[in-house]
């Protein structure tokens, strides 16, 4: 039986070819299906900010799917931030602009 680990909050920037490849729609079904909350949209720059909280072993396990992204996806850099949970969200959005 898997032991839950501590809740944890997440905020990741993806850089490379993140839009226009679905890396948004991936990451809230990828988050969704791990438990998580939070919310994903694009930045101006051409990256994607990730922002999730929930369970710390599954948001490491996102932050492996992540890096892969979805077909089409290549990317070249994901920078992480640790913090605390704060019971922000009730579920999982795609931000549009």
């Amino acid at each position: 039986m898997d032991i839950p680990s501590e809740p944890a909050a997440l905020r990741a920037v993806a850089s490379g070819r993140v839009q226009g490849v679905c890396y948004r729609r991936f990451t809230a079904e990828e988050a969704t299906a791990l438990g998580l909350c939070g919310t994903v949209r694009n930045l101006s720059d051409g990256r994607v900010e990730v922002i999730a909280e929930g369970d710390r072993q599954a948001l490491e396990q996102l932050v492996r799917r992540l890096q892969e992204g979805p077909p089409g996806a290549l990317v070249a850099e994901l920078t992480l931030g640790w913090g605390e949970y704060q019971h922000q969200y009730d579920s999982f959005e795609v931000v549009h602009l």
